[in-house]
């Protein structure tokens, strides 16, 4: 019998898991979207809208960001569950911990659908809207970093110590991204610039916001010390100082113009994810230099070529 090997699997798999990542990236942006136009409930009824899979007459924007927001997930999921069947079908050609990630990638896609699911039917409740945010960083997160294990795999860049720094500077802006998702799903921020309510969660929010970019620009600056990784991986650091320095001017500005401007709000998150992805990507990326696991891949390849 004849099997089938893919060329390069672990090329092609990180080739995909890029593709995935910025869909990720794109729902994080669209649910961010949804809640700013407040459309989180423009389709009353889960997981169809309007019960019918694409509305027609109620079609408008709030219904089109929701809709296309479940959309997008739906095969996000799909393809993960893809990439869980395929890692399996392919598991004695991959690293053992590949399906074990696909598994738990494929587990939090489906809590993250469910989560979706309670945002709807409970009606908005602000830490539901919290937790379904946290599971897609930690999507984004895991999703950069098993990219950049496949398409570079080996030994870690850092020492251990400076990937500890790197993971605290992660979980950091996560963290941070978290607050602002409090913040904005009290409406804390209208409540406190046209009312002087609730002022004290959008002060420690913007309070909070200096130690967090103090401690990346820090893990950027102990990361350039090491000479290897200045050299080759200079475009990751100055991406990340680039992301700090926007999110520090949207946010100020957002409040400067008294939360009145949806794309610089939509930008904020945005900026937040890709500083998530940024910095997860270069924690998990290799040396590439580990070519025993890619010479097993070519040699069996060939092996079942000749044998068939």
């Amino acid at each position: 019998m004849q099997f089938f090997y893919p060329p390069k699997p672990l090329f092609r798999f990180g080739q995909l898991a890029a593709h995935v990542v910025v869909a990720l990236i794109a729902l994080v942006v669209i649910g961010g979207a949804t809640r700013v136009m407040e459309a989180g409930l423009a389709c009353p009824d889960w997981p169809l809208c309007y019960g019918s899979f694409l509305p027609g007459r109620q079609m408008n924007l709030q219904v089109f960001l929701e809709w296309f927001h479940r959309l997008d997930a739906f095969f996000v999921g799909i393809v993960l569950i893809t990439q869980f069947a395929f890692s399996l079908y392919w598991a004695k050609t991959l690293p053992k911990w590949l399906p074990w990630i696909y598994g738990f990638l494929t587990f939090l896609v489906s809590l993250q659908g469910f989560l979706g699911a309670l945002t709807v039917l409970q009606l908005l409740p602000s830490l539901v809207v919290m937790a379904h945010l946290v599971v897609a960083f930690t999507l984004v997160a895991i999703m950069s970093g098993v990219t950049q294990q496949l398409l570079n795999p080996g030994k870690s860049i850092f020492p251990t110590w400076l990937r500890c720094f790197g993971f605290l500077s992660l979980f950091a802006v996560i963290a941070q991204s978290l607050l602002g998702s409090r913040v904005a799903t009290s409406w804390a921020a209208q409540r406190c610039l046209d009312f002087g309510e609730s002022c004290n969660l959008l002060g420690l929010h913007r309070v909070s916001a200096i130690p967090v970019s103090f401690l990346v620009i820090l893990f950027v600056i102990v990361s350039s010390l090491q000479r290897d990784v200045f050299i080759k991986q200079w475009p990751y650091l100055l991406t990340i100082i680039f992301l700090i320095i926007s999110q520090i001017l949207l946010g100020a500005f957002s409040i400067h113009l008294r939360m009145s401007e949806p794309s610089l709000i939509i930008g904020h998150q945005l900026i937040a994810c890709l500083l998530v992805a940024v910095i997860a990507a270069l924690n998990f990326k290799g040396r590439g230099n580990d070519d025993s696991s890619q010479s097993l891949y070519i040699n069996q390849s060939t092996l079942e070529t000749c044998h068939g």
